[in-house]
């Protein structure tokens, strides 16, 4: 059983810098996250996405600022465990929480805080008929190797943020082989300047662009692994394209997965808190980051940092009731580990 003065759930941005805030408490954290790195969506989804709301910043890559997150709490030596989820949490006598993963990592902690973003995620799926016939045989929801796309024929279709930053990605590193963008409309849901820049490579003849269509079939090649897609335009027709990988980008569906069954006050698929310290209805569990909700709640990568700012100060007290925690800027005692 691993042991820890606080276990975080989920390893994005938020639950990150929130092992930097508890460090400086001298408590340590480990992480729980079903994702086999630590990032959350901004490396599941966006890890080319540019932010423009982090102070210092005038505009950091999401894959970037993981990357510094990560930096920045090494000197506190988080734990992590990855490729897991959360499943089960109890309570013991002495008022700690087990928490269980799916493959039976048990973790012991008086504090439990929950960054688990916007929950457990599910691909939203386009309607075609033999779709998952092709899951791990050519069709990837989510991805999570741009290597698997070297020198090969692939085929993305979708019109947000994911599509187009993979689309650029795949190009501009000259990865795959070819690059079909395939979207049914002509206007997208993305950065205006992610959208240019996919113009602009098609105008090159890097990629192809395909607007006013859809994939509305799959077809195997010798072996059953994916050969080709059935796209569908609007004015053209049906067109057969080879390809050797669909990434149907169409977003995920958040849902609280087993949080739901915590016992916590839920609203609208989110926690409740309270804002004095973002603790929830059960003592020792603290919500942060857009999993929680509360009266004014933006959900922001800022606010979601300082909101674990003060859990972890509430934590301490909660750990260590007899001592008093006395505020210690950085600039005057520095950064160190344990």
């Amino acid at each position: 059983m691993i042991q820890t003065d606080i276990v975080i759930i989920g390893a994005g941005p938020v639950g990150l810098f929130t092992v930097f805030e508890a460090g400086l408490l001298k408590l340590r954290c480990h992480l729980i996250d079903s994702l086999p790195e630590p990032g959350g969506q901004l490396i599941e989804i966006y890890p080319k996405k540019p932010i423009y709301d982090i102070p210092g910043y005038p505009v950091v890559n999401a894959g970037d600022l993981i990357a510094r997150l990560m930096e920045q709490i090494g000197v506190f030596k988080p734990g992590f465990t990855l490729g897991e989820t959360v499943t089960k949490l109890e309570e013991t006598a002495d008022q700690k929480f087990i928490v269980t993963t799916n493959k039976g990592t048990q973790h012991l902690a008086p504090v439990v805080i929950i960054a688990g973003g916007l929950g457990v995620f599910e691909p939203r799926k386009p309607p075609i008929e033999n779709l998952t016939a092709f899951e791990d045989k050519g069709v990837e929801y989510i991805i999570k190797d741009p290597e698997l796309y070297r020198d090969k024929q692939v085929v993305i279709s979708g019109g947000g943020d994911s599509a187009l930053d993979w689309t650029i990605y795949l190009s501009e590193k000259k990865i795959a082989s070819k690059i079909a963008l395939v979207h049914r409309r002509t206007s997208f849901r993305g950065h205006l300047d992610s959208v240019q820049k996919v113009m602009d490579l098609a105008a090159a003849g890097q990629i192809d662009l395909i607007t006013d269509a859809e994939v509305v079939g799959l077809q195997a090649r010798e072996g059953g692994h994916l050969g080709s897609v059935l796209i569908r335009h609007t004015t053209l027709g049906d067109v057969v394209r080879t390809a050797d990988h669909f990434i149907p980008l169409f977003g995920l569906t958040p849902s609280l997965g087993p949080i739901a069954d915590w016992g916590l006050d839920i609203e609208k698929n989110a926690v409740k808190v309270y804002t004095f310290d973002y603790a929830t209805s059960r003592k020792g569990i603290y919500a942060v980051g857009d999993i929680n909700t509360y009266p004014g709640k933006l959900k922001l990568i800022l606010c979601g940092f300082h909101e674990g700012t003060l859990a972890v100060q509430s934590a301490f007290a909660r750990i260590y009731p007899n001592k008093k925690n006395v505020l210690k800027y950085t600039t005057v005692n520095g950064v160190s580990g344990f």
